[in-house]
């Protein structure tokens, strides 16, 4: 597994993805702080989709505290890429740190995350419509 962590930082696109696989293969809680930590920086969708994956493989337990911080970090590919994380967990302990602040971000990827990641309580879907108007085109069309 250490070949495999390392492997996360390698020049190749391939070998990382490769090693994000092989990570989530074999969850342990050791290797979250690694996963996050390559998802805030890893340039490629496709390594990055593979390291969601990766960290859905893990106990939520391990994962939901690390990735709601990251929900408050100044760069916008950790915001978002932590929000796509959750919304596949779809832990609903995470819904409470899925604010208004960030559906309407000034990132489009950051707010388009936080709909994707709107898988959370009924409760909180009238106030959506408010926040959308603004995004819809940067989505493609109307938010489902």
């Amino acid at each position: 597994m250490t070949r495999a962590l390392r492997g996360l930082e390698n020049g190749s696109s391939s070998v990382r993805l490769r090693a994000a696989m092989a990570v989530g293969a074999a969850p342990d809680p050791g290797f979250v702080d690694k996963l996050i930590e390559r998802c805030a920086v890893e340039p490629d969708f496709f390594v990055r989709d593979m390291l969601t994956w990766a960290l859905t493989r893990h106990p939520s337990s391990a994962t939901l505290p690390r990735l709601v911080d990251q929900l408050r970090s100044e760069r916008a590919q950790v915001r978002s890429q932590a929000l796509h994380t959750l919304s596949k967990i779809g832990d609903r302990r995470a819904w409470p740190a899925i604010t208004r602040e960030l559906l309407t971000d000034a990132d489009d990827e950051v707010a388009r995350g936080e709909r994707r990641s709107c898988s959370c309580p009924k409760a909180r879907r009238p106030t959506w419509p408010r926040c959308w108007p603004r995004s819809w085109g940067a989505a493609g069309g109307r938010p489902g």
